[in-house]
């Protein structure tokens, strides 16, 4: 059920807080095919980490090497000080809250949250404050002598959280938290979820697909392709400033344009694609050649879209408007180029059916600013 540990583990007096959790270059192979590939990170004491990625990222192996389900086949993984390798999932100061919440259907919500309590011997009124404790903390007291078939998902996915964090465990792993759950129900408990995990102060390590998730729910990302850490960063440096042609294309909407370095100075940079006739003006310079092969990336709400031409000579180009997504807050526009590349350019739905007269089939120009893009290399 947990990967949990059934003693007292004091903390490390060679714990330093920004390195709580080391993964040290672990790698794990099944039968010579590589799941992990020499995997580094440091996890901040009480913070939530996100392993994000698509099937097949490595994301869920490296979760099962944490928790010691998996064991490396290279590398070091160090809890507070102390290396776990070699320990066993029940020795590992280690929670895991699974995405099917693997909660005991004849048991009542409190004897859920008991449950591993009852397994390491617990007296019966420590027990009852720290489950006591725990409902609080979820807010399920009321709720407490029902079944989890008596309750919503929202709901028993609280009662997972809490017997997860009942033993106070130094590592909560999150295995996709909220798959099991409608849309709707998912935004509301991804902030519902940070805050009960704030609260009770444990650090967090959570593996999701989905970029919203991650993004809403996570302090760092690390980014994750064919068992490769793509980039680590704060939600906002990995929307903002990619590392890659990869992580531009992964992390939400992107315009992925191809071309080369014409001018590279040190206060500016310009590009030329065949995507658009006008050249790409860059704000400040970069470290790269002239003629060098780069993608530039423009993320869709930074693209200005309008019936008239717009000053300068550069980062602007005409098109038609192919096709109109309408999302309610705002609308995509599907600008097809005469070159034949499609830009995404968002427009703000400020009030009902405003869209500035642009419509299907209408000639119009897409534009941006000079700080607007992020000039890719990888």
């Amino acid at each position: 059920m947990t990967a949990s540990s059934a003693r007292t583990h004091a903390p490390s007096a060679a714990a330093d807080p920004a390195h709580y959790l080391r993964i040290e270059g672990v790698r794990k192979e099944f039968d010579g095919f590589v799941a992990v590939d020499d995997v580094s990170l440091d996890i901040r004491k009480g913070e939530i980490f996100a392993l994000l990625g698509g099937s097949g990222s490595g994301k869920s192996t490296l979760l099962r090497c944490l928790a010691g389900f998996e064991r490396p086949t290279r590398g070091r993984i160090v809890l507070d000080g102390e290396v776990m390798n070699e320990r066993p999932p029940y020795e590992r100061p280690i929670n895991m809250m699974f995405q099917s919440y693997a909660l005991f259907p004849h048991m009542s919500v409190e004897q859920n949250i008991a449950f591993g309590l009852k397994q390491d011997g617990l007296a019966k009124d420590a027990i009852g404050r720290r489950v006591g404790e725990m409902l609080e903390l979820v807010q399920l007291g009321k709720l407490a002598r029902r079944k989890p078939h008596q309750l919503s998902g929202g709901q028993q996915q609280r009662v997972a959280l809490a017997r997860s964090l009942a033993k106070g465990p130094k590592l909560l792993l999150l295995d996709e938290p909220m798959g099991a759950l409608d849309k709707k129900l998912r935004s509301r408990m991804q902030l519902e979820l940070v805050n009960i995990i704030e609260q009770s102060g444990v650090t967090c390590v959570m593996v999701t697909h989905d970029q919203e998730e991650a993004m809403t729910m996570a302090t760092r990302i690390a980014v994750m392709d064919q068992g490769w850490i793509q980039q680590v960063g704060r939600p906002d440096d990995i929307y903002e400033q990619p590392a890659s042609r990869f992580v531009a294309g992964f992390i939400g909407s992107v315009n992925l344009i191809e071309g080369a370095i014409e001018e590279d100075r040190p206060e500016y940079v310009v590009l030329r694609t065949g995507d658009f006739p006008a050249p790409i003006y860059i704000g400040h310079g970069i470290t790269g050649y002239e003629g060098q092969p780069v993608a530039f990336a423009l993320r869709p709400e930074k693209v200005h879209i309008g019936k008239d031409e717009p000053p300068g000579d550069s980062n602007k180009a005409r098109g038609t408007v192919e096709d109109i997504a309408y999302f309610g807050s705002h609308s995509v526009f599907h600008v097809r180029l005469p070159s034949g590349a499609k830009i995404l350019a968002n427009f703000a739905n400020m009030k009902r059916w405003d869209s500035d007269g642009i419509t299907w089939n209408d000639p119009v120009w897409v534009s941006w600013g000079e700080d607007d893009g992020v000039v890719l290399t990888a």
